[in-house]
């Protein structure tokens, strides 16, 4: 029976051939593909068989040439690397087949494909939803190929990129990059192979941040991790579920991102990208993702003010020490904070609108119960970061005690909601020039506002990676 058998070699490694192709070539009267090829299945020709190269990029004029040794009663073997179904041989020979209306025989025999080869050296990078993509636009325009890049970045695919580079095409992994660090935190891990399988091998692993397309040639699989995705112990570990607590090994425990936060992370990355300027200060783009994803408000954009470093000073100051407590004006706010960001950082969170001094101290001064829980907050806690989401007669309560020399916050986070005395209570803490100060202009605010604001303080450290919801 006239037949051509389309195998693939695998990576290039014997102990990578599979016994199926290994038979076949050794039955075979000419093996046709490119030369480079020919040295890895050498060994198992029998003895007068034909090697037929029809070069680079001749792929066309190679499987022509397969079909006419075919007709001519000859047992042909048409070679690719990896797998011949994967980029390789096998699409073309079918294509071949119905344009030729050929009644030859065409049988595929799968090989292990250099993905395959590459993600068994870094570990076990596919153990979830994968997909592979390949940088060459010779035959896939480059407009597809970015839109492929996209989707399987947005997807949260692990992503094997092929033909990564080439001397011509310097720039498209440069652009892979950056598309995954618009949807992917930079700390993702990402592993690549050159030469997989042969004596040349290099095997590497890396973050998305760190990596350096200038590592990376033509003969080099990269893998990206997706949102799941670790490195542990020089190995590339994709979970096979997602949103696990924690991935036992031995004695210790990996965590692993909880479903909220994973959800947290998303919402960041949509309103990340629907933001009119890309261009914000770290610093103040951390406290407005927090305010946008509180509120789904964009407005957000124009309404929230913060001082210069008003967010990445505070935190240090907690960080260092130096800022203890935060007082809040309702216990709404206090109970938006999260407790975990609190306890792991050492922060107190404090209320003093159930104290029970507030309703004599407002009584007998004719103020309101919240400007009373300030003036108590003041006595005791003169230099904390005071939050407010609810009252401006709280607010204005403490500019007044500020001018009087009596407080000394570390930062105010001014923030009540309302028609009366909301704007000028805003208005009255500007001029403290000295005061780290996150203002929400106009009558827009609240409690979770407040909170929220105090939860992008506490947790500025993760805003690089834009990784928020730790504490969550």
């Amino acid at each position: 029976m006239k037949k051509i058998i389309v195998a693939g070699i695998g990576p290039g490694s014997p102990e990578d051939i599979t016994p199926a192709v290994m038979k076949a070539v050794g039955e075979a009267d000419v093996v046709v593909g490119y030369k480079y090829y020919f040295q890895f299945i050498t060994p198992y020709l029998k003895s007068g068989s034909e090697c037929i190269d029809t070069g680079m990029k001749h792929e066309r004029e190679r499987a022509q040439q397969a079909f006419q040794l075919a007709e001519e009663g000859k047992t042909v073997v048409v070679i690719s690397s990896g797998d011949a179904g994967i980029y390789g041989m096998t699409p073309l020979i079918y294509e071949m087949k119905r344009e030729r209306g050929s009644d030859i025989e065409v049988e595929a025999l799968p090989g292990i494909s250099a993905f395959q080869k590459a993600a068994s050296l870094l570990g076990a990078p596919v153990g979830h939803d994968f997909c592979v993509i390949s940088l060459s636009d010779l035959m896939t325009p480059w407009e597809v190929i970015e839109r492929r890049i996209k989707a399987a970045a947005v997807g949260d695919f692990v992503t094997a990129i092929y033909n990564p580079k080439s001397n011509g095409r310097y720039w498209q992994l440069y652009r892979l990059q950056e598309i995954f660090l618009q949807e992917r935190s930079a700390d993702t891990p990402v592993g690549f192979v050159r030469q997989a399988g042969r004596p040349e091998q290099e095997v590497t692993i890396t973050t998305l941040g760190a990596f350096d397309p200038e590592d990376v040639d033509m003969f080099t699989v990269v893998l990206i991790g997706n949102s799941q995705s670790y490195e542990w112990n020089g190995k590339m570990i994709t979970p096979r579920g997602y949103y696990q607590a924690s991935i036992p090994h031995s004695s210790f425990l990996i965590p692993q991102s909880p479903k909220g936060q994973l959800i947290m992370m998303e919402s960041f990355r949509t309103i990340e990208g629907e933001l009119k300027r890309q261009d914000y200060p770290l610093d103040h783009k951390w406290a407005l993702l927090h305010a946008i994803h509180t509120t789904a408000d964009f407005e957000m954009e124009n309404l929230l003010h913060t001082d210069p470093d008003a967010v990445s000073t505070l935190y240090h100051k907690v960080v260092s020490g130096e800022l203890k407590t935060i007082i809040t004006d309702v216990t709404m706010v206090t109970s938006g904070i999260r407790k975990g960001a609190l306890q792991r950082l050492g922060i107190e969170a404090k209320c003093y609108l159930s104290d029970v001094r507030v309703a004599d101290l407002s009584s007998a001064n004719n103020i309101t119960r919240t400007q009373a829980g300030i003036r108590l907050a003041v006595e005791e806690h003169p230099d904390a970061l005071f939050a407010f989401g609810n009252a401006p007669t709280a607010l204005m309560e403490l500019c007044d005690l500020i001018r009087k020399g009596k407080a000394h916050p570390a930062g105010i986070i001014a923030a009540p909601v309302g028609f009366v005395h909301v704007k000028e209570s805003k208005h009255m803490v500007k001029p403290f020039k000295d005061i780290p100060k996150i203002i929400v202009e106009g009558r827009k605010g609240g409690s979770n506002l407040a909170a929220t604001l105090c939860n992008a303080i506490l947790t500025f450290d993760d805003a690089e990676q834009l990784k928020p919801g730790r504490d969550l």
